[in-house]
């Protein structure tokens, strides 16, 4: 013993501690008496005064057979060491290393829970193991859960499993309320209160998209989450009838664009899907005139979509642009650009779309005949435009393909058709008997040409080969599938293909699990669509050119960048 000592004052006047790991995981477990004895006995070891066991049984009005007891469940708890037993001489341990269990009290603890518990079970006609149950009684003595909150848990996995119950269900779900401070049966209560309220609700969430299932503890969490970040509940029910098939996944992608757009009331929700549900199908509507295939629509809807229909265009002249524009290998980008230009031109409204794309049409069938004479000319924007110029200064088509065939051996045939044009105009020639006798009918030579320029005429003459060539494929296609489209069973299974189509590119983004049915759709209506080309003595091969050489598809040059072996010279 030291030879320094706390007065008995001082010692009354100081404080005993207690860790919170006694506090949670043995005072609940362990009675009165016990509880008792081992802070009285926590409270002597801070003390240098001399007391006996039989002092202490004496003060705490405890028998010494019954204190000797208590102390040995403590230490089949790990938290005291008995070091002698006459007499008695105890040494306490840190609770934070324990490892032992509470003693188990006595069988008539859990009568009342063991009743309780075997009447669930037998609703829901399950029968739980003898070891199934020894881990249910080792959780309660363990932890500070109470026998009756216990029982909710229970009541509540049952109720969401039926007869796929399982002691694994149970206790890792009390093990989560516990992780969460949930150990008594009001708070249990209240705690699945919430489940009950909601239940309703994501079953009929469930309902609108198609899933014919009960919600699973898991389900709650989007629900909740949705809730929690201020979506009103008819908001969240009008991004399901919209989503119409699909998961609670899928659905939350739609929610994150409502947030994003803060559109969580039921008016502002139902605004933003009905505008998205018109974008999106003006999106696919697009991307199947242009021959761009989409599976995501919304960063279309958002960069290109969205700001063609708040500037005034519809979709039929948005669809109508599109035909005109694939003609031309635009993609979205393309369009976008073009659009631009219309609409500072003021082409908006329906009339004059399609007065624009009549033009062009005539443009880019003009432009057609135009390279049969000359070669290759880029179909391009400009291109078109200087069409549309020429026939501004009143020449008639006659004599833009006069001027064409004077370009053939130019070595850029467009610049000198412009040319020639020009001259026409200045000296007021506008029809090709005007056109002077002594004129040469091709691009003047010059008395040297280096090879810079040979190799350019060459060059030249190589690819009007190959425009000729996939010019005559290109316009045989084309004829056949007019042919095909004046049939009115196949109009109809074309109309359906395209509608497939879109429908199986959005399923599969939205709704994955309807894609194989859309598929099947698809496939029918392919079918149907070849025994109509079939009756008219087509193929679907009839439809798309037939280029002379499979390998460079008279383009002159192979996939790897080299020319083509397959030039007539």
């Amino acid at each position: 013993m030291s030879f320094c000592t706390y007065s008995g004052e001082v010692t009354a006047n100081m404080f005993t501690s207690v860790e919170n790991q006694f506090i949670v995981k043995y005072l609940p477990q362990a009675d009165g008496d016990a509880v008792r004895v081992y802070l009285y006995g926590l409270y002597l070891c801070q003390c240098a005064q001399d007391f006996d066991a039989e002092s202490a049984s004496k003060l705490l009005n405890i028998p010494m057979e019954r204190l000797l007891e208590i102390f040995r469940f403590w230490e089949e708890c790990d938290l005291i060491r008995i070091l002698s037993r006459d007499p008695l001489f105890v040494q306490y341990l840190p609770v934070s290393n324990a490892v032992g269990k509470p003693k188990k009290l006595r069988p008539e603890k859990y009568a009342d829970f063991n009743r309780a518990f075997y009447k669930l079970l037998q609703k829901t006609g399950k029968e739980f193991k003898p070891y199934e149950m020894q881990r249910i009684f080792d959780f309660l003595e363990e932890q500070p859960m109470e026998q009756q909150a216990f029982l909710l848990v229970a009541e509540y996995c049952a109720r969401k499993s039926g007869t796929a119950l399982s002691c694994n269900h149970i206790l890792n779900k009390a093990k989560n309320l516990c992780a969460e401070h949930i150990y008594t049966y009001e708070q249990a209560e209240s705690y699945f209160s919430d489940y009950n309220i909601h239940e309703k609700d994501l079953s009929h969430i469930f309902t609108l998209l198609g899933l014919y299932k009960k919600p699973q503890e898991e389900d709650y969490a989007y629900l909740d989450k949705w809730l929690s970040r201020g979506a009103e509940l008819k908001a969240v029910f009008k991004a399901a009838e919209y989503l119409k098939k699909g998961t609670l996944p899928s659905l939350d992608v739609i929610m994150e664009e409502l947030f994003e757009k803060e559109a969580v009331t039921e008016t502002s929700a139902e605004e933003y899907l009905a505008r998205r549900a018109e974008v999106t199908e003006v999106v696919f509507k697009v991307a199947r005139k242009l021959g761009v295939k989409v599976q995501n629509p919304r960063p279309y809807a958002d960069e290109y979509c969205e700001k063609w229909l708040e500037r005034g265009y519809d979709a039929g002249s948005l669809t109508l642009l599109a035909s005109v524009y694939m003609r031309m290998g635009y993609g979205f980008a393309e369009m976008d650009a073009a659009l631009d230009a219309l609409y500072r031109d003021g082409i908006v409204e329906e009339q004059g779309v399609k007065a624009y794309c009549a033009a062009r049409d005539r443009e880019m069938k003009l432009l057609q005949r135009i390279q049969s004479e000359c070669g290759v000319i880029k179909k391009t924007q400009s291109t078109l435009d200087m069409i549309e110029a020429w026939r501004g200064w009143s020449f008639s088509d006659e004599m833009i393909l006069e001027a064409a065939k004077r370009s053939s051996n130019a070595a850029h045939p467009l610049s000198y058709m412009n040319k020639l044009l020009s001259e026409w105009k200045q000296g007021g020639v506008f029809s090709v008997g005007e056109i002077s006798e002594r004129t040469e009918r091709t691009a003047p030579a010059t008395a040297y040409k280096s090879e810079a320029t040979i190799a350019a005429d060459k060059r030249t003459e190589r690819e009007r080969f190959y425009a000729a060539r996939r010019q005559r494929a290109i316009s045989e296609a084309e004829a056949a599938k007019q042919r095909a489209e004046e049939d009115e069973a196949f109009r109809t299974a074309d109309a359906e293909c395209r509608k497939g189509e879109i429908a199986l590119a959005k399923a599969e983004v939205y709704s994955p699990e309807q894609a194989e049915r859309v598929h099947t759709a698809l496939e029918n209506a392919k079918r149907a669509r070849s025994v109509a080309l079939s009756r008219l003595g087509l193929t679907e091969k009839d439809l798309t050119p037939k280029f002379v050489c499979e390998k460079c598809s008279d383009t002159g040059f192979l996939p790897n960048g080299k020319a083509c072996d397959c030039y007539k010279f």
